[in-house]
Formats: structure tokens, C-alpha cells, sequence
């Protein structure tokens, strides 16, 4: 018996066409799953944008308030893809209306939002899910697991990085991501988030760390209507940056390991350059995005000139038995949003939470919240205990 369960999202720019895209797919790769997603409502401010979502995708209805969904009793679960900036209001007010929540990271502009969104999933009783989508992919579950069984030894150190150039054209309008207000904390949000959640789900806790952040465009132009995704805009009104385009994190984790988060929107010639390098007492194990269904792996007890070898992900590695039938066929972005969906749907299905959860997200905004003090008092900060 397979039930039917009505989803809305929230806020229709890229993400939320991704969200909507998953929802769409699940059951193509999922076809265990005991809940079918049913499109009940878009949401969004924009004008004419809701509608051409619902004729794209089949929404039954549309709305330019987020309010409607929360009282709309066919909803039963809530994509929340809208600015980050709205993430807390939004959140707090689909869990207080009994909703599920599917919340892209990084769940509002500090801690302290994150922290309300949870409170209000877990005194609701809802389940909460998180776009943390990268941990999802099926090599970094590989690498996770060889890590943690001890095949490269006992770990030393690790590099994260999240370089990208959406943001390096000077002309790039100066939308909300570049308030502090509606952005909040640039950079450390739109990719260090994610860049914190990999450290932690691979290495375990941060204990503390130094970050340093910088500003490389300071000024943009004011857009004259509404943007969507990194739009240009020439002849406007120039505004200030006010949030950071680059930062670099000395970390030391709670097991004695040291580590390096680097991340930046501005590096030209830099497209989606995101990955790890994690070294042990006895190997290595190395993952780039853009070759996101290979592992570099050194095991062995040479230690000097050890050689790398690369290893394909196959279908027991992960979720990615659910896309391809063998290793070396390769698998996309956007299919790490359909297992967030389908790890989302299962939550929901079974009362159980799997995948990212908003503790997840509390966590990740604590780091960043320490990279900011940190960078603001040039000095090692503890990161602060969950809780």
C-alpha cells in the first residue's frame, strides 16, 4: 500500500526546481518507498513564477504567500527553498503548523536560527531534513566508511575546499546574498556550510579553529527587478558588499586531527571546485565533486612513494545502486537530491530520521558562527558544544 503525501515548496528559484525535480524522480528510484510525493502547492513572491512552476511541474495550486501553505490542510510536507534570510520565520511556522520540513541548508543566518528550527520540529514532532546534499554522494559514504574502519590508520590532518567563481564577475548584481541582513554571513553560509558538514560528517567534531575573511569585490550594482539565481546587473546604483567572499580555517578536531577548511565565490577559473584530501598514518583517501563517482586511495604500508589508486563507486557503495547497475556509470547532482528526497520521504514514512537532520545544521552553524568570531577577533576560538 503506498500513500499518498501532499508537498509544497517554498520559494521557486533553482533550488526549489531541484527540490520540486526530486520529488518528481523518487519513486523511479525508489519504488519501495511506502509515501508517493503529490505536488499540492508552489509558493512564491516573484510574479508569475509560482504559476509557471505549477504549469511546468503540476502543482495543483499556487500562492505568492508562504503563509497559505502553512494553513493548507492537504500539505503535509514543506520544501523550504526560499532566501536564506527567511529560513528561521518559515521554518519555525511550517513546524508549528505540523508540517515535515526539507530545509536547504544553511537553516536561517546563525546558530541561534538553526537551533529555533529544530526546537520547533522536535516540540512539533515533525521530521526535519537538511540540504546538506554533498555527503550524500555515494564516494564520500565510501570514504566515510573506509575512514572510519581504520583502512588509511589513524588520521592527521585533512583539506576541505569549496572554491567557486558564481561571484567573481563584477557586474553581479548585489542581491540578497550580499547583505548581511537577508545573507547573513556570505561565503560561510552559501558554501562553508557545506564545507563544515563534510569535515564533521567524515572526521567527527570540531574542538576549535582560527579563520581569517576577506572581501575581494566590495562594491556591486543594485538590480532594477527582480533576479534569480547570479544575475548581472551594469548602470545600478552601486552598493556595498557586506558580507565575506572568501574564508580560510585552520581546524583542530575533537580526536587530535588537524584540518583545513578553505572556501570562496569569487575564484576565477574555478567552477564547482569542491572536494577533500584526508591522510592517515597509513594512507589517504581523496574526492573531487567534478568527478564525484571516484575515490583516490592510497592504502598500504609503503608510506613513502605509496602509490594512488582511483576506485570507482559502484551499487554498494551508498545509495548508488538506486541510479546505475554498475560501477563507473556515472551519477549527477541532481541525483543527490533525490536521495535526500528519498531519505526525506523515508523520515517521514517511518518516524525514524536518516540523512542530515537539523542537529546536523545546528552543528554546521556553530562552526561558522566560531569562524566569525574568530575572524572578527583574530584568534583560536573553541567551537561551542551542541546542545
Amino acid at each position: 500500500m503506498v500513500d499518498a503525501l501532499g508537498v509544497a515548496v517554498v520559494g521557486f528559484g533553482w533550488m526549489g526546481r531541484v527540490h520540486t525535480q526530486a520529488y518528481a524522480r523518487v519513486a523511479h528510484h525508489f519504488p519501495g518507498l511506502p509515501l508517493r510525493p503529490e505536488l499540492v502547492t508552489v509558493a512564491e513572491e516573484v510574479p508569475g513564477r509560482a504559476e509557471e512552476a505549477a504549469a511546468q511541474f503540476g502543482f495543483a495550486s499556487t500562492t505568492r504567500d508562504w503563509r497559505d501553505v502553512a494553513a493548507d490542510p492537504r500539505v503535509r510536507a514543506v520544501s523550504v527553498t526560499a532566501p536564506n534570510f527567511l529560513h528561521r520565520e518559515i521554518g519555525v511556522a511550517m513546524a508549528e503548523a505540523g508540517k515535515h520540513i526539507w530545509i536547504e541548508k544553511p537553516v536561517g543566518l546563525t546558530a541561534e536560527d538553526a537551533r529555533a528550527v529544530a526546537d520547533a520540529v522536535a516540540k512539533a514532532g515533525v521530521q526535519g531534513a537538511v540540504g546538506f546534499n554533498y555527503r550524500n554522494a555515494p564516494a564520500v559514504e565510501a570514504a566515510r566508511e573506509l575512514i572510519a574502519s581504520g583502512g588509511i590508520g589513524r588520521v592527521t590532518h585533512a583539506r576541505v575546499r569549496l572554491f567557486s567563481d558564481y561571484a567573481a564577475h563584477p557586474e553581479g548584481a548585489l542581491t540578497w546574498r550580499y547583505e548581511r541582513e537577508r545573507g547573513g554571513s556570505g561565503v560561510l553560509g552559501d558554501l562553508a556550510s557545506h564545507g563544515a558538514d563534510l569535515a564533521r560528517f567524515l572526521l567527527g567534531d570540531i574542538a576549535s579553529l582560527a579563520a581569517d575573511t576577506a572581501v575581494f569585490l566590495p562594491e556591486r550594482a543594485r538590480p532594477a527587478g527582480a533576479t534569480a539565481g547570479h544575475s548581472r546587473a551594469t548602470g545600478g546604483e552601486l552598493g556595498a558588499v557586506e558580507n565575506e567572499d572568501y574564508v580560510n580555517c585552520l581546524l583542530r578536531f575533537t580526536s587530535g586531527a588537524r584540518g583545513v577548511l578553505e572556501a570562496c565565490r569569487v575564484s576565477v577559473g574555478e567552477q564547482n571546485n569542491y572536494g577533500f584530501e584526508v591522510h592517515g598514518t597509513e594512507g589517504a583517501v581523496f574526492w573531487d565533486f567534478r568527478r564525484m563517482n571516484e575515490l583516490g586511495v592510497s592504502r598500504g604500508t609503503g608510506y613513502q612513494d605509496q602509490p594512488v589508486s582511483t576506485v570507482y563507486v559502484g551499487p554498494g557503495d551508498g545509495e548508488f545502486g538506486a541510479f546505475q547497475p554498475g560501477a563507473a556509470n556515472a551519477m549527477g547532482y541532481d541525483d543527490l537530491k533525490v536521495i535526500e528526497a528519498y531519505r526525506f520521504l523515508r523520515s517521514v514514512a517511518e518516524g525514524v530520521p536518516y540523512g542530515a537532520t537539523l542537529a546536523d545544521a545546528v552543528r554546521s552553524a556553530t562552526v561558522l558562527d566560531a569562524m566569525a568570531r574568530s575572524a572578527e577577533d583574530r584568534a583560536w576560538v573553541t567551537v561551542d558544544a551542541p546542545g
